[in-house]
């Protein structure tokens, strides 16, 4: 640890406690507010990655604290620069994903008189983000990171927002570096091994869910090898599906929009539930559907890091409070029974996954997603990174996809539109050597899109897939649902974003049939440059299951 006590400004007291805290990559848009922080990043060790809207940036660090574990650091300026970068704070906060938002301040003297670009942080953010902080002394600003990071990353992680008022990052003093931080992990006692032990046992038709954040690989392995020894079927909650191996004998699908009905049903009927660092919220629950509230039909094992969250909609038969890496591991020291009587219900789960998941149902028009999804899916190697926003289309990618590997996945539980493009740009940033493929929507890419320039710009190869169908697709589908054919606000007239790729400086392929898809690939990931692929998908292609007539229909 530094023991630097000689005399600095606040800015570079704050980029020394990054640098103890091992922070190697940021993701900001400049702003005057924070310059003296800025300047002193000119003299460590730190990638910092220039964005073109802070929304983009904030989302690129929502997505570092999902790769790495560690908490995604952002800056961003006063005012407007904090209020864009909200979203990637909700995001972070809804999925549980570290990270840390440095916001700059307007004076001190200044606050509280409206003064420039002034907001009230801690009011703006407070139901937002885990804490929010104002850092009004040079001197104290060792102490409020570390606690800063601890609380990004202890419990259930989630956000944290840091407001730096311009004039303290100014201030010269003297102030001892803070250590290193290193969370505290929960973990369960024997006792709760021993009672969950004996009531899995008693079960007939037992389900596992998965979900949550922190997963690193000993803990991914651990919950396959329990899985595997006690013939259990694994389910995965929304957009968590890389937690488990979708070729394991165990898996039986992800708990998201669109759900197998095979599994919501095997859901509803089993007799007893481990939830392993998920919460069963809405999506994933099917509206609350699947369990009752507050107490579940099933005997519910809640296994979760923050105690105030287990209990908070369903009550358990019994609450760990564990994170998932130390409850998976410490499951290893169970014997499983010499005759397990849930075995081929198990086999039966995993093949309705594969039936489900295998071949895709031919959509309206000449461009047939679902097979593009199938036929990059074996093509692809195991680590590649694939990333989504929301919209209709990543429903395809979420049903076809087949995730092998621990962090490669990276979609918001939150349902946010215009994620893909810059989560997908840190990706690529932070692993060079994994591929990364972006799913967009015409409507996603457009609402973050510029971020392609920020992979020009660092030499990053994505490969973007935009499907664009001429409209918000979600919107217009609940749109005919519920008023039918009274069409407004979901049309879009879309540019050529092939030629926009090409403009920016990077790599674009036009696609209107199946058949153009694998060459186009080839030549995007082939050519060393930031690439998009435009993609034109019926507008009557609203799901994989149904058209938007069938919608309008009421079918």
């Amino acid at each position: 640890m530094s023991q630097n006590q000689s005399p600095r400004t606040g800015g570079q007291i704050l980029v020394d406690q990054l640098v103890i805290q091992g922070v190697e990559r940021i993701s900001c848009v400049p702003g005057e507010s924070f310059l003296a922080a800025l300047d002193a990043m000119l003299d460590v060790d730190i990638d910092v990655l220039i964005c073109r809207h802070e929304g983009g940036a904030a989302m690129m660090a929502e997505a570092y604290g999902k790769l790495t574990g560690k908490p995604g650091i952002c800056f961003v300026t006063r005012g407007p620069g904090a209020t864009n970068a909200a979203h990637g704070v909700h995001i972070a906060a809804h999925d549980s994903t570290p990270m840390i938002l440095f916001v700059g301040q307007a004076q001190r003297g200044t606050l509280g008189r409206e003064g420039f670009q002034e907001v009230d942080y801690k009011h703006f953010f407070r139901d937002m983000a885990k804490w929010v902080v104002e850092i009004d002394r040079a001197e104290r600003i060792p102490e409020l990171i570390a606690r800063a990071f601890r609380m990004a990353n202890q419990g259930r992680p989630g956000p944290v927002v840091v407001s730096l008022p311009e004039d303290m990052l100014t201030e010269i003093a003297s102030c001892v570096d803070a250590p290193k931080v290193l969370p505290i992990a929960t973990a369960p006692c024997e006792n709760d091994l021993l009672v969950l032990k004996t009531l899995l046992l008693d079960a007939k038709s037992p389900l596992v869910i998965l979900g949550g954040s922190l997963w690193d690989e000993a803990g991914y392995d651990a919950i396959h090898e329990f899985a595997s020894q006690f013939k259990l079927p694994v389910a995965t909650s929304f957009r968590r599906t890389h937690l488990f191996n979708a070729y394991h004998p165990s898996f039986v699908g992800d708990m998201g929009f669109g759900i197998n009905p095979a599994l919501a049903k095997r859901a509803k009927e089993a007799d007893l539930i481990l939830m392993i660092g998920a919460r069963l919220s809405e999506v994933p629950s099917s509206s609350y559907t699947l369990l009752d509230i507050p107490k579940p039909k099933q005997t519910l094992i809640h296994v979760y890091p923050d105690p105030a969250e287990i209990g908070r909609v369903y009550q358990p038969d019994l609450g760990i409070v564990a994170s998932p890496n130390a409850m998976t591991k410490a499951l290893k020291s169970l014997a499983p029974p010499h005759k397990i009587t849930w075995v081929e219900q198990t086999k039966k789960a995993h093949q309705d996954y594969l039936d489900w998941t295998e071949i895709p149902k031919s959509n309206p028009g000449d461009f047939q997603y679902g097979e593009v999804i199938v036929w990059l899916r074996n093509r692809m190697p195991s680590n590649t990174i694939v990333c989504n926003g929301a919209g209709n289309y990543s429903i395809w990618l979420h049903r076809y996809w087949r995730h092998q590997r621990l962090g490669t996945q990276l979609a918001p539980t939150t349902g946010s539109v215009g994620y893909s493009v810059p989560v997908g740009v840190m990706a690529k940033r932070q692993f060079p050597c994994k591929p990364v493929i972006v799913f967009s929507g015409d409507g996603c890419f457009l609402m973050q899109g510029q971020e392609f320039a920020v992979a020009i710009q660092f030499g990053i190869h994505v490969i973007i897939i935009i499907i664009d169908n001429g409209m918000y697709g979600t919107i217009r589908m609940h749109q005919e649902r519920n008023y039918p054919e009274r069409v407004i606000g979901t049309d879009l007239k879309n540019p050529d974003f092939a030629a926009l790729a090409r403009a920016y400086g990077g790599h674009g392929e036009t696609v209107h049939e199946t058949c153009e898809f694998a060459p186009a690939f080839e030549r995007a990931l082939a050519c060393g440059k930031p690439a998009i692929i435009h993609c034109f998908l019926d507008p009557q292609a609203i799901t994989p299951t149904k058209t938007m007539d069938q919608i309008t229909r009421g079918e």
